[in-house]
C-alpha cells in the first residue's frame, strides 16, 4: 500500500445544507484511512444522482457510472484488479440501488471483494423527491404517495444472493465503525446508510428515525469470487496486418458514405473499401449505422480515406455518396452538399440529376454496394481496383465478391479524376 493516507480532497461538499451524504463521505474516508489505505489504493465508483456528486471529493481513482450501473462497473474493476492491497468502493443512492438491483444481486452472487455503500435518503433527491424502491411504507404515507407497494429489503436481498456481509445502519452521526468492518471483510459487502434529505425529506434526525427500517446485519462465510485466469494469445495475434502494396493518387481527405438496405452487405463493403485504402498506403476509418432491428430498414456506413492521420471520425458532409436502395438513400440524402459526388442505383428516385447506374441489376442484392464502390474507385482512380480485389482474396465468399467488384466493368465510360 502507498504511504499517503489522505483520501479526501479539499473540494467543498456539494450537498444541500443538512444533507446526510456529507457524513457518509467523511465516515468512508476515515474508515479507509484507519485501515491503512491511501488514495492510490482505492477505486471509488459512483452513480447518478446526489450520490454521484462524490467524485471530486475523493483523491482516489474515480469512475462515474450510469444510473444503477455502478456496482457492475465496480465488479469489473475488482475482477480485473485482483489485488488484496487495493479496494473498490461503490457509492450509490437508494434510487440507483433499485434501478440497478440486478447488478447488486450479481455482485452478491459472485461475492467479489468490493464494498457497496447505499446512501438511503428514502427518495430521489435530485429529481424532486419522488419515492424509490427503498422508500419505507411509513415514509410514503408521510409524503402522501400513491405507491403502496412494500419496499425492497436491500440488505436481506444481498444476503440471500450470497453477499459476505450486509448491514443497515441508522446511526446518522457516524458510520465509521460499520464501514471499517464492511471494508475489512473479504468478499462483497453492502452497507445501507440512512441519510437525511433536508430539501425533500425532513429536517431533523429525530423525525427521520420514525420512518427508517430497523437495523439488521447478515454474514455469509463463502470463498471470495475471483476471475478465471487463462493463458490465451493476444487478440492482436489474429489480426491480419495490411501492409502497403499499392499507390494512391489522393492528396486530401475523402469521406465516403455507402447506403443501402439491411442484408445488402453495406457494412462488409465499407470495411473492404477501408482495407483497400490501407493496402494503398492510406489512413482509413470505417463506422456503420443501422436500426436496432438489424434485419430490416436502412444500412449505412462511413469510410474516411486520408494521406494524413485521421483525428476525428465524424463525417458531416461526405465527399462521395453511394446509394443502392431507397432505404439507404432516404437515410443519407439530407447530408448531401453541393460539393458531394453522388452516384445512385437507377431504381432510386432522387428528384435530382445525379449519376445513376444499375448496381442492383449487375451486382445483385448482396453485391450492389461493392459494385458501386468498385465503380467509384475505377472512375476516380483513387487507387488501383487491384487493392479491392486483394482484400477479398482468401475470403469464404471470394468468388462472389470478385464477381460483384468486376460487375462495375459493365458500365463502360470515360474515366474521370474527381477527388
Amino acid at each position: 500500500m502507498e504511504t499517503t493516507k489522505k483520501i479526501l480532497t479539499n473540494v467543498k461538499m456539494p450537498f444541500c445544507p443538512g444533507c446526510g451524504h456529507g457524513v457518509c463521505v467523511r465516515s468512508t474516508s476515515k474508515a479507509l484511512e484507519n485501515l491503512g489505505y491511501g488514495a492510490k489504493d482505492v477505486v471509488m465508483v459512483s452513480d447518478i444522482g446526489c450520490a454521484g456528486l462524490v467524485d471530486p471529493l475523493f483523491a482516489t481513482h474515480t469512475i462515474h457510472g450510469l444510473h444503477g450501473r455502478s456496482p457492475a462497473l465496480g465488479l469489473g474493476v475488482t475482477l480485473g484488479l485482483d489485488n488484496p492491497n487495493k479496494k473498490v468502493v461503490v457509492v450509490q443512492g437508494d434510487g440507483g440501488a433499485t434501478i440497478g438491483l440486478q447488478h447488486i444481486l450479481e455482485a452478491s452472487r459472485r461475492n467479489v471483494d468490493m464494498t457497496l455503500i447505499v446512501l438511503n435518503n428514502l427518495l430521489y433527491g435530485m429529481t424532486g423527491g419522488q419515492m424509490s424502491g427503498l422508500s419505507t411504507s411509513n415514509f410514503k404515507q408521510f409524503k402522501h404517495s400513491d405507491d403502496n407497494a412494500e419496499p425492497y429489503d436491500i440488505v436481506n436481498l444481498a444476503y440471500s444472493a450470497g453477499a459476505a456481509f450486509s448491514v443497515r445502519v441508522n446511526n446518522i452521526s457516524n458510520f465509521e465503525a460499520t464501514l471499517k468492518e464492511a471494508i475489512e471483510i473479504p468478499g462483497f459487502s453492502l452497507v445501507e446508510l440512512s441519510s437525511l434529505c433536508t430539501s425533500h425529506g425532513m429536517k431533523k434526525i429525530l423525525e427521520f428515525k420514525n420512518y427508517v427500517v430497523e437495523e439488521e446485519k447478515f454474514t455469509n462465510k463463502r470463498p471470495v469470487g475471483v476471475s478465471l485466469r487463462r493463458n490465451t494469445a493476444s487478440l492482436f495475434s489474429k489480426v491480419k496486418v495490411l501492409d502497403t502494396q499499392f499507390n494512391s493518387t489522393i492528396s486530401e481527405t475523402i469521406g465516403v458514405v455507402i447506403a443501402g438496405s439491411a442484408g445488402g452487405g453495406i457494412q462488409s463493403a465499407a470495411k473492404m473499401l477501408a482495407q483497400a485504402g490501407i493496402l494503398s498506403g492510406l489512413y482509413a476509418t470505417m463506422k456503420g449505422e443501422y436500426p436496432i432491428t438489424v434485419g430490416t430498414g436502412f444500412s449505412a456506413a462511413e469510410v474516411i480515406l486520408s494521406k494524413k492521420p485521421i483525428q476525428f471520425t465524424g463525417l458531416e458532409k461526405p465527399s462521395v455518396a453511394l446509394a443502392v436502395t431507397e432505404d439507404g438513400w432516404n437515410k443519407v440524402k439530407n447530408r448531401i452538399s453541393s460539393n458531394s459526388k453522388v452516384i445512385v442505383d437507377a431504381k432510386i428516385n432522387t428528384e435530382s440529376d445525379y449519376e445513376t447506374k444499375e448496381f442492383l441489376k449487375e451486382g445483385g442484392k448482396k453485391g450492389a454496394a461493392l459494385s458501386a464502390i468498385s465503380y467509384w474507385i475505377q472512375k476516380s482512380n483513387v487507387f488501383p481496383i487491384d487493392a479491392l480485389l486483394k482484400v477479398v482474396e482468401g475470403s469464404k465468399y471470394e468468388e462472389s465478391l470478385k464477381s460483384a467488384i468486376k460487375s462495375a466493368e459493365k458500365f463502360k465510360e470515360l474515366v474521370y479524376i474527381d477527388r
